[in-house]
């Protein structure tokens, strides 16, 4: 499933999500982490309000990924692929019933990384926006037409 969307707003830990998959449109609020847990609450909303959402209010911030589901143990895993921005991240999640719930992990699982703010994709967002930033002040002069660069 491809997947289109962004962080609307992030306040006091609280986050509104705007997403497009598959010709659907919904939005999104998510609580503030308790442990491990947090409350979400999503809703379809019109395809050209979404569109419009993603124009006016990402600033061109829009992040790409394709979702896959993988199913392992008895379990459905959430794995995203990201583009763009976020290019070569790869993260895989799963929903709990349970915050206690036991798992048996995938051979192709990397390390826990829930609890680490790094791995938020608010952050994530804003660290490859330093990067690009840092990139760009790094780039090689432009040459005038009579002049070569090697």
């Amino acid at each position: 499933m491809a997947a289109n969307h962004q962080i609307l707003s992030n306040w006091l830990k609280r986050t509104t999500r705007v997403r497009i998959a598959n010709d659907v449109a919904t939005i999104a609020l998510k609580s503030r982490r308790s442990g491990l847990a947090r409350t979400e609450f999503e809703y379809v909303i019109p395809y050209s309000d979404a569109e419009e959402m993603l124009r006016i209010m990402c600033e061109g911030n829009v992040l790409d990924k394709t979702r896959h589901f993988v199913s392992h143990a008895g379990n459905t895993w959430q794995v995203d692929v990201y583009e763009g921005l976020l290019d070569g991240v790869v993260l895989a999640e799963i929903e709990l019933t349970e915050a206690d719930q036991k798992l048996t992990l995938p051979d192709w699982i990397g390390p826990e990384v829930t609890a680490d703010p790094r791995y938020r994709i608010i952050n994530m967002v804003a660290a490859a926006r330093v990067a690009n930033r840092r990139s760009l002040d790094n780039e090689a002069p432009i040459a005038r037409a009579d002049e070569v660069i090697e």
